[in-house]
């Protein structure tokens, strides 16, 4: 009985993310997009930069948005540094001091307050005139056309956000993250919901809002929220949240890499948890069939599957531990598929969400933190 409700699970786990992905890469990722895209429609835009001790990256950073394929007239660029001691706001300064034609400000905090605090200050600072604010990273790198692209699907005033496709950048060695393994699968999916409607998550490297939405909602802050949560707040609102594949986001691997995907993974779980009733308390939810869809398919991925997984595991342990030759041998089998990659990163990614599942048990206040 052991063994036959093991196999149940793993059935449930590993078919329910297979069936979702074919069913939308099928029907969906090549499916016209329903919206006007127009590229020759040019807002004013601005583009945030929180910092903190950020010295390594922020030259580059502020090179890569000045090359950006798109009239450097209708750019505003605001960097708020959270009392960086490593250089940083120099080095802002400088950069600016050889860009004078370059609309770029800076604004110094006198402490570190956070990342939420920080936009919440760059929010006050954004030109009226300014049309669409994309939020952004000082470690991330946008191809040329990513900017333009981006802001011509805001041409249709269906469209709340766009977000862009994340690519890490490989090692100097020539080898690949098993990063990219799973965002090649991310990636597909999230555009193929963005097709289908709207995907409940974004990337915070590239995020552009329509600013009359963010003066009329301001920033999700739920304890828990963070740039992840943009996706379902807009969508849940009445608009399409959408990630494109013509805006592509370079990205480098940094810092412990278990403490990042765990912390990402607590944020995406408050998210699934709370965005939807946070949205009905400020009073504008409004409810779109295919995006409940989406939603309801994401939060079981999120939330629940995860654990079928473990369960399916323990039983087998335990089925193992009693003398069953078919748990011993399904055991065997699921450390044999560890050796492939695409099984490995999903496995991986299981118990990141599991991990964080725990962890929000008594860390459920984090919110915005770098």
């Amino acid at each position: 009985m052991l063994d036959l409700l093991a196999l149940a699970l793993a059935g449930i786990h590993f078919g329910v993310p297979l069936l979702y992905y074919s069913y939308l890469k099928r029907r969906y990722l090549n499916k016209p997009w329903n919206i006007k895209i127009d590229e020759n429609y040019k807002p004013k835009v601005t583009v945030i930069v929180p910092t903190y001790k950020e010295a390594k990256f922020i030259w580059s950073k502020l090179d890569n948005l000045y090359a950006q394929e798109y009239p450097k007239s209708l750019i505003e660029v605001i960097v708020v540094d959270s009392k960086s001691d490593d250089g940083t706001v120099d080095l802002v300064k400088e950069w600016a001091s050889k860009h004078l034609g370059f609309n770029i400000r800076l604004i110094e905090e006198d402490r570190r307050y956070g990342k939420f605090h920080a936009l919440q200050t760059a929010l006050r600072e954004v030109d009226p005139s300014s049309k669409v604010i994309v939020f952004t990273d000082a470690d991330a790198f946008w191809e040329r056309n990513a900017l333009n692209n981006a802001l011509s699907y805001f041409a249709d005033p269906s469209v709340g956000s766009v977000t862009g496709s994340i690519v890490y950048i490989t090692p100097i060695n020539g080898g690949k993250y098993l990063e990219n393994t799973y965002r090649e699968f991310y990636n597909m999916v999230r555009v193929a919901e963005s097709r289908k409607y709207a995907t409940p998550v974004h990337n915070g490297p590239f995020l552009a809002i329509r600013t009359s939405l963010l003066r009329r909602f301001g920033l999700p802050d739920f304890p828990g929220s963070d740039d992840s949560a943009f996706g379902s707040f807009i969508a849940f609102a009445g608009y399409r949240a959408i990630q494109v594949s013509d805006v592509i986001v370079k990205e480098p691997v940094r810092g412990n890499q278990l403490y990042r995907k765990v912390r990402r993974a607590q944020h995406l779980l408050l998210s699934f948890l709370k965005t939807k009733q946070y949205v009905k308390k400020l009073g504008v939810y409004m409810r779109t069939k295919p995006f409940e869809r989406i939603w309801k398919v994401e939060w079981w991925l999120h939330v629940i599957n995860p654990w079928l997984l473990i369960v399916c595991a323990a039983l087998l342990v335990m089925g193992a531990f009693y003398g069953s030759f078919t748990a011993l041998m399904l055991l065997g089998v699921g450390l044999m598929l560890l050796t492939l990659k695409a099984y490995r990163t999903w496995v991986l990614q299981q118990l990141y969400l599991v991990i964080a599942a725990i962890r929000n048990l008594w860390t459920r206040e984090i919110a915005w933190a770098k």
